[in-house]
């Protein structure tokens, strides 16, 4: 890779974590009912960001970005001096100027189409720029009280802030911190934290009057809602004099001394990073998971021979000492494996955040206003599957708006707000994270449901069918119930491309409706899918793997429990029916059934997608790393992989989802499922 490469794919990185920060700040901004009382450090925040992008961007060649975040960096400084209120062209244009930029990356990144025309664009900050209402007059700063030498040396951005201040009727205060010489760079910082948590620190100017051996002072402003008494307690303990500006008052002494950070040894300043940050590419994480996910096999196969010298000679020294080395390897690759895994995760909150601006999009094009609440965002997923599941959740998103959320005129007749409301939700169950989406609206007609199925050729006219099968064709490739093709849906594609991704990722989606109050969309997912443990179970010759965090029981049963209804066969599980799937059907396996007449039934799923595994042995549990098929056998249905056990043998893991979907649908699995089977054999 040469230089330029490497500069532009660190530029990437960087640039994709300051456009996250911008589009949260820029939401909070939009979000905010007065659009006078916008916190100035909000948007100072996306004016360095604009800034940064705008010279990171010139170093690596990408003209186009530099030119659209250089014009935002004007809006944004006229904004933040006063001289532009924060007018909906305003906000239009900055949200705009964001999403262009964004676009632009994405391009440079998969090296796909071209680069748009950015004319539009700073033509559109330009004509938001027209409001300019000229500098503030600042005449009036001298009633404070504020000492005039002070007044002087303010920058005009430090005075616009003074000024807007006074004009909201905050308390200022001058605060004159004193520090010791060698560790005011770190004092000064969380001193300016404090403060922060009580309002605006305007203004930080050094104090000439202080000698090099008695320490320095800093002269700092504050504006705040806060009276005296709550600033004098936030900085209690502090060498600190206090000051309120507007009136002519007596300066306090806070404290002789404040509690100083050590030393770096030797007495000098530190040179050392503040942070302990380490940026790493995803893929240098996957290839140490890769290997950890063998060192598992060789755990796995070290343990078997273990146990086999064991067997043949009994507690000798040599088998008793490798038998204590795997299971001091078994701990020690335990606690790699899982720190790993912890870097990899992170909170599905930076999803959500996306999420936000395509619902303002999305709601602004269909003419809907949809309150989005939030929760769980702070929820944790590995960094490939939350990027795996940001395209389903989209979906979803768009099925809720386009679909889901009535019109504001259907709303006002059915009796509900004209704003229609969409939870997002994520919650850690177990080893599983569930992800919800649900909104207020319509809810799903079934009857159109039943319609539309039998007019594409899934459904049979003369055979009745529950809510659930009812609901599963939602999922079915080229299913839609909307005549009408749109830029949002229409055109059969949404709802299956969900199914697939989850599927690929051994997961599960779910759908709850009601008719005139809502739905909700559920999605099921394991936290990671590095490395598993699984149910190892036996049915006749063949031996297969089932995801462990699919399964909520296993039991045994007697054959003459099992009943059939509708030609489907179903146990009684603690007051509930639990339709049955038998593995050697499925896979249509020859061989004596070593079971017996007592079976073994492993219960997957969740909720209403729950399904018991008829199998002939349970084997025991393993820590598997699922491998792929390759192409021979990739998308065999019921199959998400391949692993390796201890004894060396390679077996095929159950892909759960497909297998309930197949139940529900009362699908069999092709003749292929066969072929897969003798082929790992």
């Amino acid at each position: 890779m040469g230089k330029r490469e490497e500069a532009l794919k660190e530029f990437i990185s960087e640039a994709e974590e300051i456009i996250e920060g911008l589009n949260q700040s820029l939401l909070e901004m939009e979000s905010t009912q007065d659009r006078t009382a916008i916190r100035p450090d909000v948007i100072n925040a996306v004016f360095r960001g604009a800034h940064s992008l705008k010279g990171m961007s010139g170093m690596v060649g990408l003209k186009k970005v530099s030119e659209v975040s250089h014009r935002l960096e004007d809006i944004l400084d006229k904004l933040r001096m006063g001289k532009l209120g924060l007018t909906d062209a305003v906000m239009e244009a900055l949200l705009r100027g964001v999403e262009v930029i964004q676009g632009i990356i994405r391009l440079v990144h998969t090296g796909k189409g071209e680069e748009p025309d950015v004319t539009p664009i700073l033509r559109q900050i330009d004509d938001a720029m027209v409001s300019d209402t000229g500098p503030k007059v600042t005449s009036g700063l001298a009633a404070t009280g504020l000492d005039p030498t002070v007044l002087k040396v303010l920058t005009e951005y430090e005075t616009h802030r003074l000024m807007e201040n006074v004009k909201l009727g905050s308390h200022l205060f001058e605060i004159i911190a004193k520090f010791k010489l060698e560790t005011f760079d770190k004092d000064l910082p969380n001193l300016n934290a404090k403060l922060q948590t009580l309002g605006e620190v305007i203004t930080t100017l050094p104090v000439s009057s202080m000698s090099p051996k008695t320490g320095i002072a800093f002269n700092l402003i504050l504006g705040t809602k806060s009276d005296k008494e709550a600033v004098i307690h936030q900085l209690s303990g502090r060498d600190i004099e206090l000051r309120e500006i507007v009136s002519k008052g007596e300066k306090t002494r806070l404290g002789e001394g404040s509690a100083q950070p050590n030393q770096e040894e030797g007495g000098g300043p530190s040179i050392r990073s503040l942070t302990s940050t380490v940026r790493v590419d995803i893929g240098k994480l996957d290839t140490l998971i890769n290997v950890v996910g063998e060192l598992v096999v060789t755990k796995a196969v070290i343990n078997q021979i273990g146990k086999d010298l064991m067997q043949e000679s009994g507690f000798m020294t040599h088998a008793v000492e490798l038998q204590k080395a795997s299971q001091n390897l078994d701990h020690r690759l335990m606690e790699l494996q899982e720190g790993l895994i912890e870097v990899r995760m992170i909170p599905i909150g930076q999803v959500f955040d996306r999420l936000l601006r395509i619902i303002r999009k999305l709601s602004k094009e269909l003419g809907k206003e949809v309150d989005l609440q939030i929760a769980g965002e702070e929820t944790k997923l590995d960094k490939s599957m939350i990027e795996a599941v940001a395209d389903p959740l989209m979906h979803l998103i768009r099925n809720a708006l386009d679909h889901g959320i009535e019109s504001k005129e259907e709303r006002r007749k059915s009796g509900k707000p004209e704003i229609g409301i969409i939870n997002l939700r994520a919650m850690q169950k177990g080893n599983n994270v569930v992800i919800e989406v649900e909104d207020d609206g319509a809810g799903i007609d079934l009857a159109k449901v039943y319609q539309k199925g039998l007019k594409k050729g899934f459904l049979d006219k003369d055979k009745e069918y529950d809510r659930q099968e009812l609901l599963a064709l939602l999922f079915r490739p080229g299913f839609s119930t909307t005549e009408m093709v749109t830029e949002v849906s229409g055109r059969g594609v949404g709802l299956d491309v969900v199914a697939k991704n989850i599927t690929k990722l051994n997961g599960m989606a779910d759908i709850e409706t009601e008719e005139g109050r809502g739905t909700k969309f559920s999605i099921t997912l394991p936290i990671t899918l590095v490395i598993i443990k699984a149910l190892i179970v036996k049915v006749g010759s063949e031996t297969f793997a089932v995801p462990l965090n699919s399964v909520s029981e296993s039991l045994m049963i007697e054959s003459k429990d099992i009943l059939t209804i509708e030609r489907k066969e179903v146990i009684r599980l603690r007051d509930h029916t639990l339709s049955l799937l038998r593995l050697r059907d499925v896979f249509q396996l020859q061989g004596d059934i070593l079971g017996g007449t007592r079976p073994y039934v492993i219960v997957v799923g969740l909720a209403e997608k729950r399904l018991g595994l008829v199998v002939d042995t349970i084997e025991g549990q393993q820590e598997i790393v699922i491998k792929s098929l390759g192409e021979i056998m990739h998308g065999t249905p019921g199959i998400a992989g391949a692993t390796e056990l201890g004894n060396r043998k390679i077996i095929l893991v159950l892909d759960v989802g497909t297998l309930i979907e197949q139940a529900i649908q009362t699908h069999t699995i092709e003749e292929k499922s066969k072929k897969s089977v003798q082929l790992a054999s």
